[in-house]
């Protein structure tokens, strides 16, 4: 019969099995104000080798963050759907990453609400996932330089 005290000391040591894990990947994105170390391991294990990309629009793409296009002649629709081609759990971590970046990071505070009162209808969504599409930039730019997050004075 399994006991209390063995589930604890089960418990203990898979948090030290998930420290030393963590001391594994690049903490470039952990610097970042909001983002923390399961969002991290999340998005960096999702996205492997940064070097697989030549450039952020082709991590989106990657990530399925990116719109259909409707186009007809000079017509060029304005309501387009999110293709959501991708890899889904990359998506995952970028859209909760950029959650809680709206919540813990004035920059992208302020970025989810001017973008959040430029669309009339699924303004949280349509808001969470152009956060989500600009901390891709950053994301890219921190991991193909190995460089820390430095926020603008």
């Amino acid at each position: 019969m399994i006991t209390l005290d063995f589930i604890r000391v089960k418990i203990k040591d898979l948090k030290e099995f998930y420290k030393r894990q963590l001391k594994t990947i690049p903490q470039t994105l952990i610097t970042v104000n909001g983002i923390g170390p399961v969002l991290t391991a999340g998005i960096i294990s999702e996205i492997g080798d940064i070097h697989r990309f030549d450039k952020e629009t082709n991590l989106a793409s990657y990530a399925g963050l990116t719109w259909t296009e409707h186009q007809s002649g000079s017509f060029t629709a304005e309501e387009t759907h999110l293709t959501k081609k991708g890899n889904k759990y990359l998506r995952y971590y970028l859209v909760e990453a950029a959650n809680s970046l709206r919540v813990h990071n004035d920059r992208y505070k302020s970025y989810y609400y001017k973008k959040y009162n430029e669309v009339p209808k699924h303004k949280h969504k349509r808001a969470l996932v152009l956060t989500a599409r600009k901390f891709v930039r950053l994301v890219f730019a921190l991991l193909s330089k190995g460089e820390i997050y430095q926020p603008r004075r």
